[in-house]
């Protein structure tokens, strides 16, 4: 994607960009609604406009990636404080705020006197004109940061490509835990990032889509868990335990699984029983849950489990 911008220092309000099809003119008009209409932009590709995007947020770096699904188009804009501001920046307006800004090769620069303000006004105004999906990092540089931004995010019902958060058992971290827990409907992606030594054991109001934990010490599994994916990294759990959660799976517990897999120093060949078999008899074996819907495909080699969920022909 290429951009050519140009900005006159006039003000001026920014009017939503009507829905109609994905021509150059209404690309154009776009994203000449988060500069200004004397902006002038030239995109040679018309993908984006009306199609779902993701936008990355970094805040740390203060910037906003959109881009699409395929990663081949792409718009930055880069968030500053307003003591960074040049002597180059033109004003305008954008989601009622009256601001100032430069182009750049990639994007936009744009300047405001509080930061996470900023970011949700200008992630407010890219959805009025594209379906947005948000991806980010929530770390320990970044968690004060984001607190605000993550619980307007989810005020505003926007769904999340990918959402990373470490877990270390601070106070802070907690607190926004459990904001997140409440929202992870609107979740595709969760990635969880254990730092040890944590004694916080996160708890599950909703359930994400996929979900990924590393150091998955904590997680059991004995809860009713809906996602569609589960991948568990350092886990704890045992051959005992792998026999409890395919017994469950059989009787119509975890009904949206597609895949799961389990890596654990304590899945190993002990002579414990699951579902009547060893560990080796259990591998590639083809399951299916009493009431005949579901078929699984087993496989437990090297201290993991892959079980992968299919329809009954």
């Amino acid at each position: 994607m290429c951009f050519e911008l140009s900005m006159a220092p006039q003000t001026e309000t920014l009017s939503r960009p009507s829905r109609q099809p994905p021509t150059q003119l209404s690309i154009t008009n776009s994203f000449i609604s988060i500069c200004s209409k004397k902006v002038s932009t030239q995109i040679n590709n018309a993908r984006l406009y009306s199609q779902q995007v993701i936008v990355d947020l970094n805040i740390l770096s203060q910037k906003i990636r959109v881009h699409s699904e395929n990663n081949e188009d792409t718009f930055e804009i880069f968030t500053y404080s307003w003591s960074s501001l040049n002597s180059n920046a033109h004003q305008f307006v954008i989601a009622g705020c009256t601001i100032r800004g430069t182009s750049i090769s990639k994007g936009i620069q744009i300047f405001w006197k509080n930061h996470s303000e900023g970011f949700v006004s200008v992630i407010q105004h890219l959805l009025k004109m594209f379906q947005c999906k948000i991806s980010t990092i929530i770390n320990r540089l970044n968690c004060d940061l984001y607190q605000p931004v993550v619980s307007e995010l989810f005020h505003l019902q926007l769904e999340f490509k990918k959402l990373t958060i470490s877990i270390d058992g601070s106070k802070r971290r907690n607190l926004l835990w459990n904001q997140i827990a409440n929202n992870l409907g609107l979740v595709e992606d969760l990635i969880i990032v254990t730092i040890l030594p944590s004694v916080f054991v996160p708890v599950f109001t909703s359930w994400p889509q996929n979900i990924n934990i590393t150091s998955s010490f904590w997680f059991t599994l004995k809860a009713t868990c809906t996602c569609t994916t589960i991948t568990l990294w350092g886990s704890y759990l045992s051959s005992m335990d792998l026999d409890e959660i395919l017994k469950k799976w059989k009787t119509g517990g975890f009904p949206n699984l597609e895949r799961l897999e389990i890596h654990s120093d304590n899945i190993e060949d002990d002579g414990t029983m699951i579902l009547g078999m060893n560990l080796e008899e259990l591998n590639a074996k083809v399951i299916q849950t009493d009431d005949g819907s579901k078929k699984a495909t087993i496989n437990t080699r090297y201290n993991r489990i892959k079980m992968y969920v299919t329809p009954f022909d």
